[in-house]
């Protein structure tokens, strides 16, 4: 690694069993009075919602609490709505993924929207509660899945003024976390690592993350699947997922996570389950250009790598990953993916990847879309 050049960020981190404590404080410092909570409704029932309205009291003007995955177009015009509505100056994101990228990709919105006015603020900021391991709210990107399309499409926007300007982890918001949503988001974390290490914009600071993230994730992540209520493992695993977003934050992805993003919005597959499918293939399809930079991640693993043929070792790292995959019992094919996906949507699917920007930075080059195809069917 020679030359490498990278963006970081404005952005405040707090972590620590009760750390949800903080918001109310947090708030007072944070300049906004009128907030907005993007969530699920899982998080009502479980009463996490009910801890934020506690917290910000007259402050919390709106809730939006039937985020759906891959944000959908739709739910984010009925956001935007409900904030101007409710003159909404700042958004929080509480829950997995898509409620954080509805938070990232509102406050954008929202801040487009009052800056056509000159007299109105520009700066609308959003607070990042992560309760899953997905990773999203250390990252400068979010996707929304276009529903008007045919097939629908999810775009990804890189944009640095949508990134979080608060996180708060709190690993006892993940003591209730169900089993598979454990399994697939946590995985999905190992694959932010993965192609954090082989990106063609890897830095230092992402290989070191990386690294470190893939040690907590092999050292907790079965132990919360087998134990929920293990507050050691999920202080861990929660750790794990902050710095494998904070690796992926400064690097571009590639084929892993933009075949993710189409079968997420296309095909309707959740995006930790894609991950779960998708991952051993990705890094076997990528193993002959990228083996030396995923050295370390197997190392971290616990796989021996001294003295033995890159090659060698990245295939017995894809064996490991289906045996966590297994043992956490989540899908290992795409026709078990629960979605009514076809053998025969294939080819139609791996033309939407090649067409794909992220896909097209992998650091093995995709000339043909046959080369998808493959992969694809080999995941089938």
């Amino acid at each position: 690694m020679d030359e490498f050049r990278y963006v970081s960020y404005n952005q405040e981190v707090i972590f620590g069993a009760g750390s949800l404590e903080r918001l109310s404080e947090q708030a007072d410092n944070f300049g906004s009075q009128r907030f907005m909570l993007c969530a699920n409704h899982s998080l009502r029932a479980n009463g996490h919602i009910a801890s934020i309205e506690n917290a910000l009291g007259k402050r919390l003007v709106a809730i939006y609490d039937r985020v759906q995955p891959h944000v959908q177009d739709v739910q984010l015009d009925e956001v935007l709505a409900l904030a101007i509505e409710k003159k909404v100056d700042a958004f929080i994101g509480m829950g997995g993924g898509s409620p954080i990228g509805m938070a990232k990709a509102a406050a954008a919105a929202l801040e487009k929207k009052y800056s056509e006015s000159p007299d109105s603020q520009t700066v609308v900021p959003a607070i990042a509660i992560p309760t899953t391991y997905a990773g999203s709210e250390m990252t400068p990107v979010y996707g929304v899945t276009h529903t008007n399309e045919n097939p629908p499409r999810k775009v990804t926007t890189n944009d640095p003024n949508s990134i979080p300007k608060l996180v708060i982890y709190d690993p006892n918001l993940t003591l209730d976390l169900p089993a598979q949503m454990t399994a697939s988001t946590g995985i999905n974390a190992l694959a932010h690592c993965i192609e954090a290490l082989y990106s063609v914009k890897r830095n230092p600071l992402s290989t070191l993350a990386a690294t470190s993230a893939v040690y907590y994730i092999f050292n907790s992540l079965l132990r919360c699947y087998t134990n929920a209520d293990d507050l050691s493992a999920r202080t861990d695993m929660l750790l794990a997922a902050h710095l494998a977003g904070l690796s992926l934050a400064s690097v571009t992805m590639g084929l892993h996570h933009g075949l993710c993003h189409v079968l997420g919005g296309t095909a309707n597959v959740p995006h930790g389950i894609a991950n779960s499918i998708i991952l051993p293939h990705a890094i076997r399809f990528n193993a002959d250009a990228t083996a030396p930079q995923l050295l370390p991640a197997a190392e971290a693993m616990g796989i021996p790598v001294n003295g033995i043929s890159p090659t060698v070792v990245i295939e017995a790292m894809v064996q490991k990953i289906f045996h966590l995959i297994s043992q956490m019992n989540l899908p290992q094919h795409l026709r078990d993916a629960g979605v009514g996906l076809r053998e025969s949507d294939l080819p139609r699917l791996a033309e939407i990847a090649f067409q794909n920007r992220t896909v097209q930075n992998n650091p093995k080059p995709i000339t043909d879309v046959s080369q998808i195809e493959e992969l694809l069917q080999e995941a089938w």
